[in-house]
């Protein structure tokens, strides 16, 4: 009866002296990682846009419109960078890319107010970055719409009501808002715990294909190719679960993602994924037996896995094939993990069917293992880039 242990441990010997010997190894497993989830933390540390420069037209120049003005400067997205003389001025602000939205006051704003004529507000707000003209379009309006509200209460109080009496004039049906689960909007909450765990996509067991060390790998199992697999990804997966903790650590301690929910289910989910995607590796690797090859699908692969986990388009709003489709990538999984976990708080037990199809990705290597064999033992597979 074979002995699996010692042969696994034999490969895990010998590649643990690849990496002390290879400084690369530390590169790709330890540095890069690390800096990038610092590089996250900084990029997504505000979380929120704030100050987004806008200009605006006042062709009034009196109290009420300078205090329009002031109640749109001071909204937390919006920022008076430019008060410009014409809506020509404003335009080519806008062509140059050095605002984002135009407001337009018009003449006579404070006089019709008074007269309890209607006038109007014209906003511009430039569509060609979605999140800035949503932000921007809500805060504009919230503003505009506020200061609506105090004219007429102004103006109804003048007229013999108390001000309880006014307020339920202007606003007789009043519309509370509740955010669940990131009540603040914030960016960094959702945006880091999707970048960073991308970065934990890395795998190089095409090495030994282009060093030609791959019939020795295999030696060092005794011809054993799922003990040689074991043995080679060990090490690995001990280093990626450490850069997990590494990642966690920075994560809700630094960046302020809340926990809401079990951080044992998510250090399981994140092993997981790391598993999956060293199974998707070698799964790549095997199949197309080169490796500059492998590494050009595999990093599409991994940016693709972004594009459909819902994250930035809503999964519900997708075509059904769309749907579908976003299910070969485990990060789609992993991401409903870490919202359920996180954000969410859901029961563990929300969490267990994402953990379920994301293991079916770690037996994909176990299809292809005839094949990794004979590329291993064939040396016309060998030092092909």
């Amino acid at each position: 009866m074979r002995n699996y242990f010692k042969e696994t441990d034999q490969v895990v010997r010998r590649e643990l002296r690849r990496i002390v010997r290879q400084p690369m190894y530390w590169v790709l497993m330890v540095v890069l990682p690390v800096v990038s989830f610092a590089f996250f933390a900084v990029i997504f540390e505000r979380g929120v846009a704030r100050n987004i420069p806008i200009a605006v037209l006042d062709e009034d120049h009196t109290t009420l419109s300078r205090k329009v003005t002031q109640m749109i400067d001071d909204t937390p997205t919006a920022m008076v960078s430019y008060e410009v003389q014409s809506m020509e001025e404003a335009q080519r602000l806008m062509r140059e890319g050095r605002i984002s939205a135009i407001v337009h006051i018009p003449a006579f704003f404070e006089k019709n107010i008074l007269s309890n004529s209607q006038t109007h507000i014209e906003c511009s707000v430039s569509g060609t970055n979605i999140t800035v003209n949503g932000l921007l379009s809500k805060d504009l309006q919230t503003a505009v719409t506020t200061f609506q509200a105090g004219v007429q209460l102004q103006l109804l109080m003048k007229q013999g009501l108390t001000e309880k009496q006014a307020m339920a004039q202007i606003m007789p049906v009043r519309f509370v808002k509740h955010v669940l689960f990131n009540p603040y909007i914030n960016y960094s909450y959702y945006l880091s715990p999707s970048f960073m765990p991308m970065m934990l996509m890395i795998f190089a067991i095409g090495t030994e294909l282009k060093a030609g060390t791959a019939r020795e790998w295999l030696d060092t199992a005794g011809g054993s190719v799922f003990a040689a697999l074991v043995g080679k990804m060990l090490p690995l997966v001990v280093m990626m679960l450490l850069m997990t903790l590494m990642m966690f650590l920075i994560l809700f301690k630094i960046v302020g993602v809340p926990l809401n929910g079990s951080l044992t289910a998510l250090l399981f989910g994140c092993m997981l994924f790391v598993l999956a995607y060293m199974a998707i590796g070698v799964l790549i690797v095997t199949l197309l037996s080169n490796l500059r090859l492998s590494l050009s699908i595999g990093g599409g692969y991994s940016v693709l896995a972004f594009t459909f986990s819902g994250l930035t388009f809503p999964m519900m709003a997708m075509y059904p094939w769309v749907q579908a489709f976003s299910k070969i990538f485990p990060f789609t999984f992993y991401t409903d993990i870490f919202i359920d976990q996180a954000l969410r708080g859901a029961p563990v037990v929300d969490s267990l069917w994402d953990m379920g199809y994301i293991a079916l990705f770690i037996v994909l290597p176990m299809l292809c293992l005839p094949r990794l064999r004979k590329i291993c033992s064939d040396e016309k597979y060998w030092g092909r880039m």
